[in-house]
């Protein structure tokens, strides 16, 4: 029994549980977003190229 009170005491590892559940929830929206983001990507190269094309000749 002190041994489970031990570890619910500790604290150490919280830090990391935290990163790991940001990092879920971030790939998680990138999944789910996936086809959004790409079109995103792919509108704003196609502007760059568009500008740069016009600027380089």
């Amino acid at each position: 029994m002190q041994l489970i009170k031990d570890f619910l005491k500790e604290d150490e590892g919280m830090g990391v549980v935290e990163i790991v559940l940001i990092i879920v929830v971030l790939v998680a929206l990138v999944v789910i977003f996936k086809d959004q983001i790409t079109a995103l990507v792919q509108n704003v190269w196609n502007s760059i190229n568009k500008d740069a094309k016009s600027i380089y000749g």
